[in-house]
C-alpha cells in the first residue's frame, strides 16, 4: 500500500444495540473507552474501496453522507460508463467538489445504486443543476478541502467554500440529522435534488410524489428502477426553520397534466409530483445562524418516517444525537478489544470492525412494519427485519463473524432471508438482495451456508426445519442460473451457462451445506440426496492438466481453456489457478485430486509468486494490481481462503507468513488502504479474523483455520457473558511463526480451532517466533 501517512482530521463517535442483555456487565469496564478514535471512515474512498465516509449508526437505514461527482451510467452513444464503477459509494477522496448529501449509500459493493434524496445548502442565485447549467454555467456543486473534512463514526464535517457553509451530519438508525451553518444572506437555499441517483439512467426514476405539509415539514417518496427494479423510499423532512418560499423545476416533458395545469406548480404549490425533479426552499439567514434539517426514511410510507422521526428524534439537539450515535458505534466495537504492535495496526483492526457494522441495514420502521420482497407492506414477528444481503461476498467471513460478534442479530438477520423465501414467487432464499429487491446478482445460492453456519454454531433460535425447507426449494429451481443442467448434467455445461466452472463449485459448496442442515433435523433422505450433490464439483477437474475446467454437454472438457485468464474461461471475476481451488466443503479431497500434499503445497507457492499479466485482467473492474500478489488476488473474493489452504498441505508455516504478509500489504490506513471492494464488509471481516489469529475456511463447519495473530492481544466480550482472551507472546513484525497454541492451560495440536474453543472464553495463547516451528 501506499501513502503510509495517517489520515488526520477523523476520529470520534458512535453503535447499534438490540443485544443480548448479558453483553453489558461484560463490557462495562470498557465503556470508558473511545474505541471511535481508532476508526479512519476514510480508509478505502479512494479507488477501489467504494466505501463512504459519512454518518450512519450501526446497522442503520440512514448512511448520510457526502455525493462528490455526479457520472450516469450510459454514455450518449449508449455505451457502458466506466467512471459509473468509480462512484459506487457516491464519494471519490481525490475529488475537491461536494454536490451534496445523500441519505442512503452501499459500503464497498462492486455495482450499486441507492443515493436517495440528495440535499444542498447554497446561497445567492438559486441554481438547480449540480455540475453545469444548460447555458454552461457552474452548477450548485461547492469546492471544499480535505483540510476542513472530518470524520468518525456517526458523524462528518466539511465546509463548503463555494458558499461559506458549515455541513455537520449524524444520524439515528433511520433519520439523517443535518446542521448548517449559514452566513448572513438574503438568498441563501436548501436544494432537495430528487433527480439525482448512484448508477443513474435516465429511465432510473419513475416517479416522484412530495407534499408541503406545512412551512417547516415535507413528506414524500421516490420509486426508482435500477439494480432494484421496483424501489420505494419515503421520507418526512422537518426544518428548524420556517421557510420563507419554495418551488421546484421539472426534468422531464410533460405531455398529459390532467386539470392540474390549472396551476401555477413550480412555485409557492404544495404538491409535487412527477419522474425527474428538484426542490428547493428559501431562507434568509443571519451571520453564523444554524439551520437544522431531520430526514426520516421509511420503506412503508411517509407516515411510517414521520413515526420513525418523532421516535428516534424528537428534539432539535444535534449534538445530543451525535453522542447518543457515538455511544452506540462504541458499544459494538467493545466487543473486541485488542493491543497491537502499532497505531497503524490498531486503526486497521477498529476500522474493519466499523465497516463490518455498515450493512445488512436495519430495514423496518420503529413499529416493526416493513415492504416485503411481494412488495406487500408485512409485519415482524419476533424479528428485526434487515435487508443487503450481499451473499455471494459476506458469506465467507462477514456472517461467520457476526455468529461470534453479532450473534441475534444474525438470527434476526436469518429470519429476514426466511421471510424473504415466503414472500419471493420463487420460493427461493436471497441471492443479493436489496430494498425489498431480489437483483440476482452473482451465482450461488449461499443464504444457505449462512444458516447452515448458524445452525451448527447453534446460533439463533430460527426454524431449523423451516430453513431447510427453504434451502431445499431453493436448490431446486431449474431455472435459476444453470441450476436446472447442474441437476441433469451433475455440472454446469459450459455450452448452456457462462461461469460454468464457478457455478459447479459453488453449488456443490451450497449443497454441502444443505447436508449440514439435513444431519442437523435427522433427515436422512435429504442429507443423502444433497451429498450427492456436494460430489459435483469433481466433475469439473481435468486430471490432464490439474485444473479446474469448463465442461461442455457432450461431457468433453472445452478445448480453448487458459487457466490464467479471467475472463471468459468458465469463472466469474476470477481464474482457474484461484477459484479453481475452491471446495471447502472438502479440501483433502481436492489436494488428492491435484496430486497430493506436496504438489498443491507448491501450486500455492506458484500462484503468489508467478505475476498475473495484464491482459488477463483487464477486462475485469473487480480486479486490478492493487490487490494482486503475484497472481493471487486478494481484491476479490473467490481466494480469501486460498492462503489458509496451506494447513492442510503439512506446510501450517506457509499459511502463517502469506496471511501476515497479505495483512501488511493489502491494508493500511490511508485513503486507499483496501486493496479491494470492501463488499459490505467482507474483506474487512477477513482482516478481523486473520488478526485474531483463524480463519473460517469453511462456513457451515464449527471449525476455523488456525493462521498467525497480528494483535498482541486481543479479548473478546461475547453475548453469552463469556470473555475470550487471546495473547501472542513474543509477537514481533518479524516472528510471525507460531511456534505454539495453548487453550486454557492445554497444548492445542492440529490447525483447527473449534466454535466452542471461542465461545466458553478463558484464554488462548500463540507462542510466536522467527522461525517455522
Amino acid at each position: 500500500m501506499k501513502n503510509i501517512i495517517l489520515l488526520t482530521g477523523l476520529i470520534i463517535l458512535g453503535s447499534c444495540n438490540e443485544n443480548n442483555p448479558n453483553i453489558e456487565s461484560n463490557i462495562s469496564e470498557t465503556l470508558n473507552t473511545d474505541f471511535t478514535k481508532y476508526v479512519n471512515p476514510f480508509i478505502g474512498t479512494s479507488k477501489m474501496g467504494h466505501v463512504f465516509p459519512g454518518a450512519t449508526a450501526p446497522f442503520g437505514m440512514v448512511q448520510l453522507s457526502p455525493q462528490t461527482n455526479f457520472e450516469v451510467m450510459f454514455k450518449e452513444d449508449g455505451g457502458y460508463n466506466s467512471k459509473t464503477y468509480e462512484y459506487c459509494a457516491g464519494y471519490q477522496y481525490q475529488d475537491s467538489t461536494i454536490i451534496g448529501f445523500s441519505h442512503t449509500n452501499l459500503s464497498g459493493t462492486g455495482h450499486s445504486d441507492l443515493g436517495d434524496f440528495l440535499i444542498m445548502p447554497t446561497t445567492g442565485d438559486l441554481i438547480l443543476d449540480p455540475l453545469k447549467t444548460e447555458r454552461g454555467e457552474k452548477g450548485f456543486y461547492s469546492k471544499y478541502s480535505h483540510a476542513t473534512e472530518k470524520a468518525s463514526p456517526g458523524y462528518y464535517k466539511v465546509d463548503l467554500e463555494s458558499y461559506n457553509i458549515k455541513a455537520e451530519l449524524t444520524a439515528s438508525e433511520r433519520v439523517g440529522f443535518h446542521q448548517y451553518t449559514f452566513p448572513k444572506s438574503d438568498d441563501a437555499h436548501i436544494i432537495l435534488d430528487m433527480v439525482y441517483n448512484i448508477y443513474h439512467h435516465e429511465n432510473k426514476n419513475v416517479w416522484t410524489f412530495i407534499r408541503v405539509e406545512n412551512d417547516s415539514l415535507v413528506t414524500g417518496y421516490r420509486q426508482t428502477k435500477g439494480w432494484a427494479r421496483d424501489k420505494k423510499v419515503f421520507f418526512a423532512m422537518k426544518f428548524s426553520k420556517a421557510f420563507k418560499s419554495y418551488g421546484h423545476k421539472k426534468y422531464e416533458k410533460v405531455k398529459y397534466d390532467g386539470f392540474y395545469r390549472n396551476f401555477n406548480q413550480q412555485e409557492n404549490f404544495p404538491e409535487m409530483a412527477g419522474k425527474d425533479i428538484r426542490v428547493y426552499f428559501n431562507f434568509d439567514t443571519q451571520e453564523n445562524e444554524k439551520i437544522n434539517i431531520k430526514f426520516a426514511l421509511s420503506s412503508v410510507s411517509s407516515a411510517g418516517a414521520l413515526k420513525n422521526l418523532e421516535a428516534e428524534v424528537s428534539h432539535w439537539s444535534f449534538d445530543k444525537t451525535r453522542e447518543e450515535t457515538k455511544a452506540k458505534w462504541n458499544k459494538e466495537l467493545s466487543k473486541i478489544e485488542v493491543s497491537s504492535l502499532n497505531d497503524s495496526d490498531k486503526i486497521n483492526f477498529y476500522t474493519a470492525m466499523y465497516h463490518t457494522n455498515l450493512s445488512p441495514i436495519l430495514y423496518e420502521d420503529v413499529d416493526g412494519q416493513y415492504r416485503g420482497l411481494d412488495q406487500n407492506i408485512h409485519q415482524s414477528d419476533q424479528f428485526t427485519n434487515y435487508s443487503v444481503f450481499s451473499l455471494w461476498d459476506t458469506y465467507r467471513a462477514l456472517h461467520p463473524l457476526f455468529n461470534i460478534t453479532q450473534p441475534h442479530r444474525n438470527n434476526d438477520m436469518i429470519k429476514s432471508m426466511l421471510a424473504h423465501h415466503d414472500e419471493s414467487v420463487h420460493n427461493m432464499l436471497p441471492i443479493w438482495s436489496h430494498y425489498a429487491n431480489e437483483n440476482w446478482c452473482m451465482i450461488g445460492y449461499h443464504a444457505t451456508s449462512v444458516i447452515a453456519d448458524a445452525m451448527v454454531k447453534n446460533v439463533g433460535d430460527f426454524d431449523k426445519e423451516r430453513a431447510l425447507e427453504a434451502s431445499v426449494n431453493t436448490a431446486n429451481v431449474r431455472y435459476f442460473d444453470g441450476l436446472g443442467d447442474y441437476i441433469d448434467y451433475k455440472y454446469v455445461p459450459d455450452d448452456k451457462s457462462h461461469s460454468s466452472v464457478s457455478k459447479t463449485l459453488e453449488y456443490s459448496y451450497n449443497d454441502w451445506c444443505i447436508t449440514q442442515m439435513a444431519e442437523e433435523v435427522g433427515r436422512t433422505h435429504t442429507q443423502d440426496e444433497f451429498e450427492k450433490r456436494a460430489e459435483y464439483y469433481k466433475n469439473v477437474y481435468d486430471s490432464k492438466i490439474g485444473f479446474m475446467r469448463p465442461k461442455l454437454t457432450d461431457g468433453t472438457f472445452r478445448e480453448n481453456f487458459d487457466p490464467m485468464d479471467t475472463h471468459g474461461q468458465g469463472f466469474i471475476e476470477g481464474n482457474a489457478w484461484n477459484y479453481g481451488l475452491y471446495v471447502p466443503q472438502n479440501i483433502d479431497e481436492m489436494i488428492s485430486l491435484m496430486g497430493g500434499k506436496e504438489k498443491f503445497s507448491n501450486h500455492l507457492d506458484s500462484l503468489f509468486t508467478i505475476d498475473i499479466e495484464e491482459k488477463y485482467i483487464a477486462k475485469h473492474e473487480d480486479i486490478t494490481r492493487d490487490g494482486i500478489i503475484g497472481n493471487y488476488v486478494h481484491g476479490n473474493e473467490p481466494g480469501h481462503h486460498i492462503p489458509y489452504l496451506y494447513n492442510w498441505t503439512g506446510h501450517p508455516e506457509k499459511t502463517q507468513e502469506r496471511v501476515r504478509m497479505i495483512m501488511k500489504t493489502m491494508y493500511a490506513p490511508t485513503v486507499d488502504g483496501l486493496c479491494g471492494n470492501d463488499d459490505a464488509g467482507q474483506m474487512s471481516a477477513w482482516y478481523i479474523f486473520s488478526s485474531l489469529g483463524f480463519y473460517p475456511v469453511t462456513p457451515g463447519s464449527p471449525y476455523y483455520a488456525l493462521g498467525s495473530p497480528l494483535v498482541v492481544k486481543a479479548t473478546l466480550h461475547l453475548d453469552n457473558g463469556n470473555k475470550l482472551i487471546i495473547k501472542a507472546k513474543n509477537q514481533s513484525e518479524e516472528n510471525v511463526y507460531v511456534q505454539s497454541v495453548i487453550i486454557n492451560g492445554v497444548k492445542h495440536t492440529g490447525t483447527l480451532l473449534s466454535h466452542q474453543d471461542i465461545m466458553r472464553g478463558g484464554e488462548i495463547v500463540f507462542e510466536m517466533g522467527n522461525q517455522p516451528n
